[in-house]
């Protein structure tokens, strides 16, 4: 049972052949999950919570306050939820794109039972699946590449996105996001060795790598066209999961990574020849990602986050962040909530 769980910890995930390792296990358990439908758009129900500010559009949607563009809490089930419930059988689960070879985010832990899927962005989704469906192990998890993480849910290939997600305003046009879980920022990860010292002109004829579809390509590009970035720096380097950018890193094919510096400081971790290099340069959120028109369960998670703030966050940032990001959470814990968006 997942209370029971043995949280084991990983020493020694240096190198390529960790990476090959992880990769291995990644071929070998991806799980291959039937898709679910979502249900067409329906009218609020009566007696939920009106939150008071403006509906995210992108055209009005300012960068600073995408956190805030979310529905008011509510435990009262809809369309969607009622949809969710209504399965029988094996399928009665929770279907939630993850990632599965992010250390200590969402990760096979080759040191447990049939490589047991853990992190910090898995402990929440248990704890989803308990309030809605009454069992934490009530989950279907499917394995989501960066790229492929928006298409997922609009396809409605899954129920939510939990996989270290950050709100953006371009983002909000396309699907609705819970309240922010997590608050980190991009920062670029090089060898120790690298003349490399940040986000800065030591990127200068440099190759970087990023995520296709992420938030660290989008600044790239947008700073390099303004110019705060310098124009001999190549960006073309992009790849399906941020993972391979460590490999890419590891086998010299490029010079550094930019990521999110939650994510960067847990594949520092891995490898002891590569470091964090200069400060976070940018302010992101993570938060869990849901259709458009699924506002029931959109206000429902965010009633689950409101009580996991309160008891379980700290609990797992200890299990799972305290190693890489430090036992100080301050930095990492996401603002109060703000409820703008009214529909």
């Amino acid at each position: 049972m997942y209370a029971s769980r043995v949280r084991a910890s990983l020493r020694g995930w240096g190198g390529v052949g960790a990476m090959a390792v992880l990769c291995a296990l990644a071929l070998a358990f991806v799980l291959l999950l039937p898709c679910t439908q979502q249900v067409a758009q329906h009218a609020r129900r009566a007696g939920q919570a009106v939150a008071h500010g403006v509906q995210a559009r992108a055209d009005t949607c300012k960068p600073s306050e995408a956190q805030d563009q979310t529905l008011s809490p509510s435990g009262a089930d809809g369309p969607t939820v009622d949809a969710i419930k209504a399965r029988t059988g094996e399928r009665r689960k929770l279907v939630v794109g993850v990632d599965q070879n992010s250390y200590r985010w969402g990760y096979r832990n080759p040191n447990t039972e049939g490589a047991e899927l853990e992190g910090f962005d898995i402990d929440l989704v248990h704890r989803i699946a308990q309030d809605v469906l009454g069992d934490p192990d009530a989950v279907q998890f499917k394995a989501i590449p960066t790229d492929q993480r928006i298409s997922a849910i609009q396809d409605g290939r899954v129920d939510m996105v939990v996989r270290t997600m950050t709100i953006t305003c371009d983002r909000l046009s396309q699907v609705a996001f819970s309240a922010p879980y997590f608050k980190t920022g991009q920062q670029v990860l090089a060898p120790k060795s690298s003349s490399v010292t940040g986000y800065n002109a030591s990127l200068a004829h440099k190759k970087v790598c990023t995520a296709a579809g992420s938030t660290a390509y989008t600044k790239l590009s947008d700073d390099r066209k303004a110019g705060t970035l310098p124009a001999s720096t190549d960006i073309s380097t992009t790849v399906p999961n941020q993972l391979d950018c460590l490999v890419r890193l590891q086998l010299g094919e490029v010079d550094a990574v930019v990521t999110d510096g939650a994510l960067a400081a847990s594949q520092a971790a891995q490898d002891p020849t590569v470091e964090l290099k200069g400060a976070p340069f940018t302010t992101e959120y993570y938060g869990v990602a849901m259709k458009k028109d699924a506002d029931d369960l959109v206000r429902r998670v965010n009633r689950v986050l409101v009580d996991y703030r309160a008891s379980g966050w700290q609990q797992s940032y200890d299990t799972w962040l305290s190693a890489t990001l430090g036992k100080d959470s301050a930095a990492s814990k996401p603002p109060a909530p703000r409820y703008l968006r009214t529909g």
